[in-house]
């Protein structure tokens, strides 16, 4: 099941697969949540795997952007994460409770390196994806009991459309198919986190042992280019 904004690519992505069912909805508008929930059960009944991937990031210092770029943040990237599991959870839970195939019924939380490692005039980005993260490390702990297996990834820098790939060093830039395999082994293969590429664990290690020496990285050399907006779906 392919849910985004634009329907005319997710058609096109549904061709490709030989087949899915497509829903075109923007997580951000009132009973989206509700309404995929509807689809699924309409069309599937089940649900194996949920995979929250949709999120924005508009640069800008707090002094220029303010409350106004958190909200936004949160908006899409924590808030509307959080309302469509719950709209879905029950129906990932009675998929456990059913056997589901013997197949792992999993939900994965696409959260960012930024939700361990904060870089100036990203703030506000590093806000949202730094409580999706703790969000899903609490979640996992609630949900084992009942099958559902939740796992994260943490991409790096992933050449995606609207990213300015070129303004980074080739070497830091992965692709979108390796965070689609990092979503399959948090997912599927029942791994409770990933990192794409993996060496970035390091960074997060590092704000954790030398905090004082991270922050001087990141405010000398980090990506601080103009304000911007890319938005993933």
């Amino acid at each position: 099941m392919l849910v985004a904004r634009r329907k005319e690519r997710l058609r096109a992505l549904a061709d490709e697969l030989g087949g899915a069912t497509v829903v075109a909805e923007d997580l951000v508008e009132p009973g989206a949540a509700e309404r995929i929930r509807d689809a699924i059960e309409r069309e599937h009944g089940e649900l194996h795997l949920l995979v929250n991937n949709a999120g924005s990031a508009w640069r800008g210092t707090f002094s220029d952007t303010g409350w106004a770029n958190v909200e936004r943040h949160m908006r899409l990237n924590f808030e509307a994460v959080v309302r469509l599991t719950e709209a879905l959870l029950p129906v990932l839970r009675r998929t456990a409770a059913s056997g589901a195939d013997g197949r792992r019924v999993s939900l994965v939380n696409v959260a960012s390196t930024a939700g361990r490692v904060s870089r100036p005039v990203s703030g506000a980005y590093s806000a949202s994806k730094f409580a999706l993260a703790g969000w899903t490390d609490a979640l996992h702990g609630e949900e084992k009991p009942h099958g559902v297996h939740v796992g994260l990834v943490l991409p790096g820098f992933i050449k995606t459309e609207g990213f300015p790939a070129a303004e980074i060093p080739r070497w830091m830039v992965s692709k979108p198919e390796v965070v689609a395999d990092a979503i399959f082994e948090a997912g599927p293969g029942g791994k409770p986190e990933r990192y794409v590429p993996r060496p970035y664990w390091l960074a997060a290690a590092a704000r954790i042992l030398a905090p004082a020496l991270v922050r001087r990285a990141a405010a000398g050399g980090a990506f601080t280019t103009k304000t911007g907006a890319s938005r993933k779906s």
